[in-house]
């Protein structure tokens, strides 16, 4: 790399970051090879889809793959992350049918090749975003193997997968009853349906009998779909409707009769224990006709509205009609009256338009041979969930699946590869575009007009990133690959069905482990959206803070399994860390231009050298338990308390004593190799989380290679540990915490000198704060500094702080005016006891405690908690004073 420019005082990622990756991608600090000398590790992206731009999920989600990338990378694996997109078939189909609908115009309009020409053009414009957006945040991936769902390999991989699931008898053509979504205009898996609990309406109408007679009454949320009854189902047991039981009724409206059949499904406590049965728009009532051999008749039709068979409603919108048969039967005195119902109406995923429960005739995957494959794979121990409560949830799943809807009626994604012949009928599927029908030998063929759903290729995507079908290097070294991370909500779609199309297809699972992270959810717990305005753009949070203080501080939220709730003050937080690592990087680098490295271990090492070696050895041995636990946040917490607290805070002031003062040479020797090396240690280490300010800092130091990202990862070493000086350590921290506390209790300056008295309960102390006066009296700011042993008493005039056996004694400053310190303190006190009874009027409002979301809520309660102990302080204060005042 050019030589860095000079560090400037403060560090500023904008001028840093996109030269960093620059270096990178010259020097090729991401690639990797087949390498049977090393042990490969391998990641393959979660591929965002080609429909817009990153959002915080993602950042989160790539944080944390590019943190175990170059970990794994420094431990001397080859590691490979695999990076690429995902053509999202329906939404992006949807994403451009909403530009055309803007410009007046449908996909039909267009024509299918012209509209799927667009729809690459939006996929190249995205594309391009979303590569720079993930340059942005750092991920060190190799791009000269980035893939895409739709390229020609992994279309060729997606052919392969069908037709050998074909002839396995896997996949299969059938008409069924499937979820359509009427806006997107195609079938949807149980798994692209939404349901949540809503307000609605429970209508309850009355089925006469033909003679008259007063008939049942049946209650409905959907009352449009009563126009396709064909039989009011009641449960056999149920003793208000046995004498009915084989009997008819009319149905309202259409005027027709149907039977009243006897059925076990029958809830007798929903509703009148009378259930309506539509058998082409509900599994249930489809179940119910099959077993009753009822006819089925089609009322609403793919675009949401009434059919031929509805007479008078026929061609009018789903919810028209329903409000015209609502008005009809109130004229006929046939509704009996409307309630107020919960219920949890199926929406489309993509667009949130309400399902349509229609029998269609679609290509489905035969799941339960595939199960049983991976539920294996998760009992033999090859697939491992983190966390491990995850494995019952996808066990669940599994041994209770449903056969997989996998043909979409769209233009955009892969194509079926079938070909229906015109002349006999037949299938035709190949894995090369056939000429002729294999069964007749037809020219007159066509190929299905569908689409597979996206998840299909999805499902393939560790290995086909790798060359499957073909047997190739990449794939028979870096597969299985080595860990999944992705967030909890995706385990059905995508995780399960990738296990069974891998142990099926390959023979192998797709990888060993399966990290899951939570959703990423704003302060007040609620899922981020664009629609609730809460949203949060990371590339303006990179902007505002730079990308290693945003990764840093999505690392510090993660916990397993748990949703992650996003915190600007956590940013305001890393950012400070930056800061703070930069500054001392700084001081060390300014002092290290005579350094003469020495040999610690044949050094005479000073109590604090001992101490923060120990403490460095201590953090690296932590930092690694935590990250082999996955537990990043814990990591993280353990560097920045080292960093700050230890190094930062405790080494860097003590060791400017050797730096700074003239006399033996060999203490500054001995201190510039500590900062040195440690500084170097410490960065190696941050450098997973934080990767632009570390190369940047590092690239300063001395050191030898082309990037700290090829640099081996820090081992903690045992033989620096030494309790003894850990806690010789903590009592002069003690010593010097308690002087400055007792300085910031009378408002005294950092710069103004003071004279203390330090009482030590025994000789060894005594010994320890003798040999230790030098770092007392310059981090303390002490000009006069007496020591003696209990049972001597403290001077009269001094505050007294008792801590470690030590009693410390600040004598007051001569300047001090005691009776105007307690003035102020009381002036102090009066602005408190303002702010304090705000807060208490706040917490005994019912309308805020009701109505405030419960973090604002225990925010106030910590505010005013907060005061108190202030309060608490402060006139412990005026008590010490007025009890040596004159």
């Amino acid at each position: 790399m050019s030589e860095a420019p000079e560090m400037e005082k403060a560090y500023q990622p904008q001028q840093v970051e996109d030269r960093i990756y620059q270096y990178w991608l010259e020097i090729g600090a991401f690639d990797a090879e087949v390498n049977p000398a090393k042990q490969p590790y391998c990641i393959v992206i979660p591929p965002p889809n080609v429909t817009g731009v990153l959002h915080m999920g993602h950042a989160l989600d790539e944080t944390i793959q590019d943190l175990l990338i170059r970990l794994h990378r420094m431990k001397g694996y080859e590691a490979l992350w695999v990076p690429g997109t995902d053509h999202a078939g329906i939404a992006t189909q949807n994403v451009v049918e909403a530009q055309l609908e803007e410009e007046g115009l449908t996909r039909h309009d267009l024509g299918r090749e012209k509209f799927v020409k667009r729809v690459w053009e939006v996929k190249d414009k995205h594309h391009r975003i979303i590569t720079d957006q993930l340059k942005r945040i750092g991920v060190s991936v190799d791009w000269r193997r980035e893939r895409f769902t739709l390229d020609e390999g992994l279309s060729r991989a997606v052919r392969e997968a069908f037709v050998t699931l074909y002839e396995q008898g896997l996949i299969y053509r059938g008409a069924r009853m499937i979820n359509w979504c009427p806006r997107c205009g195609t079938g949807l898996s149980d798994l692209e349906v939404e349901r949540e609990l809503v307000p609605g309406h429970l209508w309850y109408i009355r089925y006469p009998e033909p003679n008259g007679g007063p008939g049942v009454v049946v209650a409905t949320t959907r009352p449009e779909t009563m126009l396709g009854d064909t039989a009011v189902a009641v449960h056999p047991q149920d003793e208000r409707y046995k004498e009915m039981i084989g009997r008819t009724v009319i149905l309202p409206l259409m005027n027709r009769e149907i039977p009243i059949v006897a059925d076990d499904y029958i809830d007798m406590e929903f509703g009148t224990g009378a259930l309506k049965v539509t058998p082409a728009h509900d599994p249930n009532d489809l179940e119910i006709g099959q077993r009753h051999n009822l006819p089925s008749i089609l009322v609403i039709d793919r675009a949401g509205k009434m059919t031929d068979e509805t007479g008078p409603y026929a061609g009018l919108d789903r919810y028209e009609c329903r409000k015209r048969v609502v008005a009809d039967l109130q004229k006929q005195g046939l509704l009996e009256r409307i309630e107020d119902y919960q219920h949890t109406p199926g929406r489309c995923q993509r667009c949130g338009t309400v399902v349509e429960p229609l029998v269609s005739t679609q290509w489905f995957v035969r799941m339960e041979p595939l199960a049983k494959e991976g539920l294996a794979a998760v009992d033999s121990g090859q697939v491992r969930f983190i966390p491990e409560r995850w494995t019952k949830v996808y066990r669940d799943w599994l041994e209770n699946i449903q056969d997989w809807c996998i043909s979409r009626q769209l233009w955009w994604g892969h194509p079926i590869p079938v070909w229906y012949c015109n002349d006999c009928g037949e299938v035709t599927c190949t894995r090369e575009d056939p000429t002729r029908c294999a069964h007749c030998g037809s020219e007159n063929i066509q190929q299905d007009p569908d689409v597979l759903d996206t998840w299909f290729s999805s499902a393939l995507w560790p290995f086909s990133t790798l060359g499957w079908p073909e047997e190739t290097p990449e794939l028979d070294y870096f597969y299985p690959t080595s860990v999944l991370v992705t967030g909890y909500d995706i385990i059905y779609f995508w995780v399960a069905r990738m296990i069974m199309m891998g142990k099926h297809l390959v023979g192998k699972e797709p990888f060993s482990e399966v990290f899951l992270h939570g959703l990423v959810r704003d302060e007040r717990g609620q899922k981020m959206s664009k629609s609730l305005g809460n949203a949060v753009d990371p590339i303006e949070l990179m902007d505002e803070y730079g990308a290693d203080a945003m990764r840093f501080a999505l690392c510090q939220l993660i916990t397993h399994g748990q949703d992650v709730t996003y915190s600007p003050d956590r940013m305001v937080g890393a950012r400070n860390f930056c800061n703070k690592l930069w500054n001392a990087s700084r001081f060390v680098i300014m002092n290290l231009a005579d350094m003469q490295p020495v040999a610690l271990e044949s050094t005479q090492l000073s109590l604090a050298d001992r101490w923060i070696l120990s403490r460095h050895s201590r953090m690296l041995a932590e930092v690694q338990r935590q990250l082999d636990g996955y537990n990043l946040a814990q990591a993280a917490e353990a560097i920045y308390d080292y960093v700050w607290g230890e190094f930062c805070d405790w080494y860097a002031e003590i060791a400017k004593i050797d730096l700074y003062t003239d006399g033996d040479n060999s203490r500054r020797k001995t201190v510039q190799t500590i900062l040195h090396t440690l500084l170097d240690e410490i960065l190696r280490t941050i450098h997973p989380f934080m990767p632009f300010i570390t190369e940047e800092i590092w690239q300063r130091l001395p050191h030898s290679g082309e990037t700290i990202s090829r640099q081996p990862y820090p081992q903690a070493r045992e033989r620096w540990r030494d309790e003894e000086a850990e806690a010789q350590m903590s009592v002069l921290q003690t010593a010097i915490t308690q002087i400055r506390a007792l300085r910031a209790e009378l408002s005294i300056s950092p710069g103004q000198p003071v004279n203390v008295t330090v009482i030590v309960p025994d000789e060894e102390t005594m010994s320890l704060i003798a040999s230790q006066q030098q770092a007392i009296t310059s981090l303390a700011r002490v000009e006069e500094l007496n020591l003696a042993t209990a049972p001597a008493k403290p001077p009269q005039a001094a505050l007294l702080a008792v801590s470690e056996g030590m009693q410390i004694c600040l004598h007051l400053p001569e300047r001090l005016d005691i009776e105007e310190e307690i003035q102020r303190i009381r002036r102090e006190i009066d602005e408190l006891e303002k702010l304090r009874k705000r807060s208490v009027k706040k917490l005994q409002n019912s309308d805020f405690l009701n109505k405030a979301p419960a973090q604002v809520v225990n925010k106030e309660k910590e505010k005013l908690a907060e005061f108190d102990r202030d309060l608490q302080r402060l006139w412990d204060q005026v008590k010490l004073l007025s009890s040596i005042s004159p």
